[in-house]
């Protein structure tokens, strides 16, 4: 049985609609019956033998770059204003971004989803299939529709466009065809440039789901921007992983009160050794009677003032003066920058002017910070 391409009743036309123009490689075939392009693309330049599976893959980068460059240079014409809607649209909305679609472009939308909501936007991903099926109830009237089909023709999106036109639900289309029956119905279209798949075929999506996860990317980067989304933000929705590690602070790093190495001013190298040793961080942290840092000494200033009588001289001598030091609320990121920068392996936490922390690279490390 052939279905029935998708037509709902209730809205006419978009409101606003930016189409791009098509790219030079021309659409994709309707159909098998019709002429099937060349098997295989244009052959990418390669300066000496190379093995075909290198050439293929070359081959789809160069064939997926053009539809992303496509979508760059609609994004710089009519595009571009309707960009600028759907941005305002989500941003105005008092609810979530609902993401749907089917297969590949089912794929993309829960990934546009997840990127969404880890970056400060509300969203989720509801198939459009099982929309039907009582996933409808998931969608209220606070929230905005973004629809992804590349042709627009999908019939399983019927049910979930008609609940969008009855209770008034904008609604954001991104496809290729702003006049398929999906665009029709959307209060937004964002029209995606015909690009050439990197599929030797023509057929399998390849470059238009790397272009519908471009402009997923595009819409939460513009959102995220807009709203002044900070890294601080970001941690709240991602305290795992290697991210969230790194935008974890310094004082959850910091090693603090006898783990500290620390002797005060006037104090004779052999002591100092000695602290240094038993803490094991290759350094001391020089103290006035204040309790503020006024010198650190490491393993490299014992190296460049060897000599005789180096166990006998006072810290004052040796001591490396107004060390660098960092405050306990700096995020973990931004003393990884410190540390790469000045080229050290060791730095001392402060809080008004007195130390509270010491931070070495090999804790950041077993952290899995750096």
């Amino acid at each position: 049985m052939v279905n029935d391409p998708l037509r709902v009743s209730g809205r006419s036309s978009p409101r606003w609609s930016g189409r791009a123009k098509q790219a030079p490689t021309g659409e994709r075939p309707s159909s098998l019956d019709q002429t099937m392009p060349s098997s295989k693309p244009l052959m990418t330049a390669s300066s000496g033998p190379t093995p075909d599976s290198v050439e293929s893959a070359l081959r789809t980068l160069e064939t997926e770059s053009g539809g992303i460059n496509a979508l760059a240079a609609a994004l710089r014409g009519p595009l571009g204003a309707t960009f600028a809607k759907a941005v305002e649209l989500i941003r105005q909305a008092k609810g979530r971004v609902i993401v749907t679609g089917l297969g590949k472009s089912g794929h993309m939308g829960r990934k546009i989803a997840a990127t969404l909501a880890s970056t400060g936007t509300p969203a989720f991903f509801v198939h459009a299939a099982e929309a039907g099926h009582g996933d409808l109830g998931m969608i209220t009237a606070d929230d905005v529709i973004m629809a992804l089909s590349w042709s627009g023709e999908q019939p399983e999106m019927k049910n979930l466009v008609n609940y969008s036109a009855r209770f008034a639900i904008p609604m954001i289309a991104v496809t290729s065809n702003a006049a398929s029956s999906l665009g029709q119905a959307a209060d937004i279209v964002i029209e995606l440039p015909k690009a050439r798949e990197a599929c030797p075929h023509n057929l399998a999506p390849t470059t238009s789901t790397l272009m519908q996860a471009a402009i997923g990317d595009a819409l939460a980067i513009a959102l995220l921007e807009g709203r002044g989304f900070t890294a601080l933000e970001f941690a709240h929705f991602h305290p795992g992983g290697k991210l969230g590690a790194m935008l974890k602070f310094v004082r959850d790093y910091m090693r603090t009160g006898v783990e500290i190495p620390v002797k005060p001013e006037g104090t004779k190298m052999s002591e100092a050794v000695v602290e240094m040793s038993a803490k094991g961080l290759g350094c001391v942290c020089i103290v006035n009677d204040a309790g503020e840092a006024v010198g650190i000494i490491t393993d490299g200033d014992l190296r460049r003032h060897m000599r005789p009588d180096l166990l006998t001289v006072m810290v004052d001598e040796i001591m490396t003066k107004q060390p660098k030091t960092v405050p306990p609320s700096m995020l973990a990121t931004e003393m990884i920058e410190v540390l790469n920068t000045r080229k050290i392996t060791t730095l001392l936490v402060t809080e008004a002017n007195k130390v509270v922390g010491i931070v070495h690279l090999h804790d950041l490390l077993r952290a899995g910070v750096a």
